[in-house]
């Protein structure tokens, strides 16, 4: 598409499409270097409000399901999809509805929340790094694909993104687990403490070993690691070389939000904002940031030689019965941060970026394979955010040639993922009491069973890594659409051998830990409606969820003929466009990718910086041509 810009439009200097938590990085960081940026959000920005945030508590009080999106306000303009538009069948297979439109052999069952603030309005909020291995996977165990860049080149932008959310965390533990963080390393915060199921696990299992039975009879030790949070706990006076951290680094802004009191409610609300979302970096945005909320993006215009020229998008008033106005903006530069399928949608239906035919493949997300048991004394689930710590070892060393290596994170909130706990017990006491068949139980009685029942749970969540493969992909089609008439995201899902291989591989480590901590191991994976990722694998069933970690879908590398963008996320094929994002990864890893994603916009954003100064520096002309005029602007990409 070829676009023609008129010369009376107000122009920008950066556009950037999704005021998520990577749109809201970069924007924040090219602002206080005084550029003009407009950015763009699809969803609307009530949750910015106190009362918007109490209508969006209000909301998830009043939900059944209390699912990520349970708090957030269906918008017809910008459609989120959402887990509960899944369903599986009563002998397997599934069935979606919703936003996305599945073809796939599996199901992709993550969501995203199209809003200000994004999906970071709901994420757990943990933040622990990639491992320095993961960076080579191709190289040093022959799959997936490597990065451009290795840990040490993203060591300085983890930091940085660590001190922009307010990570806390124990660095020595890190360490320990052989997790780099650095010997003089300090978080901002201290470590979210560990939960009493933490310690009875570290209790049962710290120093023992377990046998894998699929990576040959690799032996691991195992340690319970508490995990890096993005979320308020105690400021650590020991942070920057004795400085200490304030939540709140400029003058005059307050605290925006409350330390951890343990609400329970992380995913997919923080009734007291302890955790991090990027409405806290908005609060920050200088005066040539602006914000521009109910605004869908629908296509990047580009001009002559593959230079990008502005987006057109659609403004609307009303959510629920949108009317959208067709509007256009310019700028000497386009940042697309809108999550990595809505970019890989983006760019598949503006028809650019996509010499190398990789756009909107390698879609990535963490498998989890819940696995749950029931302990013989009581251990305090239900308090907390829902993970404090895991077992950190399966992550590493030569088992993944076999398997996918994986992090078993430890839940703090019982079965509620993995069987619907509470409500799910209180239904079946009132149904059948504690024996299958059996009268039901009311009154003190119920309490009395309720009590002892969920207070013995534990779960353990193996969340695996993903490799890139070019079959599993984004795709659009032009007769499928959304109410604004934009492309609707098509997605084709499978998993690979070397994924359900790792989990036999947790499915069998899960039951000899069980054992060791002397818990009833109460694990079923079975089809059903709640079970649409239910699948069979040899001998063994598995039924496995979306983790809400979607990445790779344009992907970085160092050659413009297998990638979509070079290793400063900006696109081989437009010297002036920028995606942005977990999308770039060209693997996932076994960490939640945030924290990755955060570090990754910190680094596009120097480079962002360094394009614009470029363009903009002046350039002298020779004294004939030069006479009588002003010097003008070099509008040319710099290296």
């Amino acid at each position: 598409m070829i676009f023609r810009p008129q010369p009376d439009r107000h122009r920008h200097d950066v556009i950037i499409v999704g005021g998520g938590m990577a749109g809201s990085l970069v924007a924040k960081e090219l602002g206080d270097h005084g550029w003009r940026v407009l950015l763009l959000e699809a969803g609307t920005g009530t949750l910015a409000t106190w009362q918007g945030h109490l209508d969006a508590m209000d909301t998830f009080h009043g939900a059944v399901a209390k699912v990520p999106n349970a708090p957030y306000r269906p918008n017809a303009a910008a459609p989120s999809p959402d887990v509960l538009h899944l369903e599986g069948l009563p002998h397997g297979g599934y069935r979606a509805t919703g936003y996305f439109v599945q073809n796939g052999p599996l199901p992709y069952g993550s969501d995203y929340l199209r809003a200000s603030g994004g999906a970071g309005m709901h994420w757990l909020g943990l933040t622990p790094r990639m491992l320095p291995e993961d960076f080579a996977t191709r190289t040093r165990y022959g799959y997936g694909r490597d990065w451009p860049i290795d840990y040490d080149t993203l060591r300085p932008y983890y930091e940085a993104a660590e001190r922009a959310i307010g990570v806390a965390g124990d660095a020595d533990e890190q360490n320990a687990a052989n997790i780099p963080v650095g010997a003089d390393y300090v978080f901002p915060m201290e470590k979210i403490p560990r939960s009493y199921v933490d310690r009875c696990f570290a209790a049962g299992l710290d120093g023992r070993t377990v046998e894998d039975p699929v990576a040959g009879g690799t032996d691991f030790t195992m340690k319970v690691v508490t995990t890096p949070h993005g979320r308020n706990s105690t400021p650590n006076p020991s942070y920057d070389g004795g400085r200490g951290y304030r939540p709140a680094e400029s003058p005059g802004l307050p605290n925006y939000g409350e330390r951890c009191v343990g609400n329970a409610s992380c995913t997919p609300i923080c009734p007291v904002h302890a955790k991090y979302n990027p409405l806290k970096t908005q609060a920050r945005f200088g005066r040539t940031v602006t914000l521009v909320t109910r605004a869908v993006v629908s296509r990047v215009l580009s001009g002559t030689g593959g230079r990008i020229l502005g987006v057109r998008y659609q403004a609307y008033d009303d959510p629920a019965a949108p009317v959208a106005e067709p509007r256009t903006a310019e700028a000497d530069l386009v940042v697309l941060a809108a999550h990595a399928i809505e970019n890989a949608r983006l760019l598949l239906a503006s028809g650019l970026a996509n010499s190398s035919d990789q756009v909107g493949r390698n879609l990535m997300d963490h498998p989890v394979l819940l696995t749950w048991a029931l302990m013989r004394r009581q251990v305090g689930p239900f308090r907390g955010p829902g993970s404090t710590s895991a077992l950190e070892c399966f992550r590493f060393g030569a088992a993944r040639r076999k398997r996918a290596p994986f992090r078993a994170v430890i839940s703090n909130w019982g079965w509620s993922w993995a069987a619907g706990s509470p409500g799910s017990d209180v239904a079946r006491l009132l149904r059948e009491g504690p024996v299958p068949g059996g009268k039901g139980l009311f009154g003190r009685e119920l309490r009395v069973a309720l009590g002892d029942r969920i207070g013995r749970q534990v779960a353990l969540q193996f969340e695996i890594e993903q490799s890139a493969d070019p079959s599993n992909r984004v795709t659009i089609d032009p007769g499928i659409r959304d109410r604004l008439g934009d492309p609707r995201p098509v997605l084709t899902y499978d998993l690979s051998d070397h994924i359900k291989e790792s989990m036999v591989s947790a499915s069998a480590l899960a039951r000899k830990i069980f054992g060791m901590l002397g818990a009833t191991d109460h694990t079923s994976h079975k089809p059903g409606p709640f079970q649409p990722g239910y699948f069979r694998y040899g001998e063994h069933e598995f039924s496995f969820h979306g983790a809400g970690h979607g990445a790779g879908t344009h992907v970085m590398g160092g050659d413009p003929g297998s990638s979509v963008v070079d290793e400063w996320q900006r696109c081989w094929d437009h010297p002036n466009l920028y995606a942005v994002g977990c999308g770039s990864m060209p693997s996932i890893g076994t960490s939640n990718p945030s924290i990755t994603m955060a570090a990754l916009a910190l680094r596009s954003a120097e480079a962002i910086h360094r394009d614009l100064s470029a363009m903009h520096r002046p350039v002298r002309l020779s004294a004939a041509g030069a006479a009588g005029r002003e010097q003008p602007v070099a509008r040319e990409a710099g290296p």
